[in-house]
């Protein structure tokens, strides 16, 4: 498996070490857990039943009570238990080391499966929920999740495509997780959620291809699957509030070839230089390392950003920008105002000029 953290780059006796942005915290935050969608949530007495029990000793035997009741002949009696299973894992760390040392992951895994919308919508949510647990995370891999997780990104409802991205994150925090989602069909998966689903759905599928996009393999995967156009488009929306996540994706995809030429033909290059024009501080920064990468080998692709009047906009920012992004916006001023007329091994062999 090759996963590619950082991006090197040295160019006029200047090293960068990682030509992405270090505070990527709040453009990318942990899935937030039990997000109900369509269904209504547990009842007055079960809330009563959870509350009474959530802080006691007696939550190993509600515990037991609801495994049986997972494993039960009827319908409701599956449904309800996977809802309080689902409501235990919540908010409680302690809880979720019960659950699954009790064996529920494997019947929840199950319910994933299920026909009915319901069921799946919770297994998928407390699984997600049993994720936040790290000591959780191989131990659900390892049960069998990443299949049904990804069917259910692709049959569930708005909500449970929306918890199976997060749970599908969770799981590629384990490094070799990430290479057995990828080859499970995630990707195309997540690409059409990050196009299609609502601002969650974008917002979880952005989270999930960025984590899982430091595998070679899954950037290609991404590109084959379309992703440069819904990551274009929502960089050049600055309403869509998806302007830093979308970058961020694009910032570790562009380190392959495929990448940056499927950016350069989605028109990403005059949206990388309105970014830098008018995006915040940290947009303007993630957009010059973009570029520089996309410029670094490319005398074509430096002509092209060259001509699309990115060098005001750069000298703007390498004076009135942070340490890190003058720096950045010098480097690729050099980079832009370099001859054009240079050696044919400069151009990217599938461009044709």
């Amino acid at each position: 498996m090759e996963t590619e953290n950082a991006v090197n780059y040295t160019y006029m006796g200047r090293s960068f070490n990682d030509l992405s942005i270090n505070d990527n915290s709040s453009a990318f935050s942990d899935c937030n857990s039990d997000r109900s969608g369509e269904f209504p949530t547990a009842s007055s007495q079960s809330r009563r039943l959870l509350l009474a029990c959530a802080n006691s000793e007696n939550s190993d035997e509600l515990i037991r009570q609801l495994l049986s009741d997972l494993e039960s002949c009827s319908i409701d009696e599956q449904k309800q238990a996977a809802l309080e299973l689902r409501l235990l894992a919540k908010n409680k760390p302690e809880n979720r080391i019960k659950i699954a040392k009790a064996g529920a992951i494997k019947p929840l895994i199950s319910l994933i499966s299920s026909s009915d919308p319901y069921l799946q919508e919770n297994g998928v949510t407390a699984i997600l929920n049993l994720s936040l647990c790290d000591e959780n995370k191989e131990l659900i891999a390892s049960s069998g999740a990443i299949k049904p997780l990804v069917r259910a990104l692709r049959t569930g409802t708005s909500t449970t495509k929306e918890n199976a991205a997060c749970a599908l994150l969770r799981l590629s925090q384990i490094e070799e997780n990430k290479v057995a989602i990828g080859r499970s069909g995630a990707i195309p998966l997540l690409v059409n959620l990050l196009e299609n689903g609502g601002f969650r759905g974008k917002k979880d599928a952005s989270t999930a291809l960025y984590s899982l996009c430091t595998v070679r393999d899954n950037k290609i995967k991404a590109v084959e699957a379309g992703i440069m156009k819904p990551l274009v488009e929502l960089m050049a929306d600055f309403a869509s509030n998806m302007v830093d996540k979308s970058a961020f994706v694009l910032s570790v995809l562009v380190s392959v070839p495929e990448a940056r030429t499927a950016l350069v033909d989605e028109g990403g290059i005059p949206v990388l230089v309105e970014i830098i024009e008018v995006g915040s501080q940290r947009q303007k920064e993630i957009a010059v390392a973009i570029l520089l990468q996309i410029c670094e080998d490319s005398l074509v692709y430096r002509t092209m950003v060259a001509r699309e009047g990115a060098i005001p906009p750069l000298v703007a920012l390498s004076q009135s920008g942070t340490n890190r992004a003058k720096q950045k916006a010098e480097t690729l001023i050099e980079l832009l105002r370099q001859p054009r007329s240079g050696n044919a091994a400069a151009r990217p062999s599938n461009v044709s000029v």
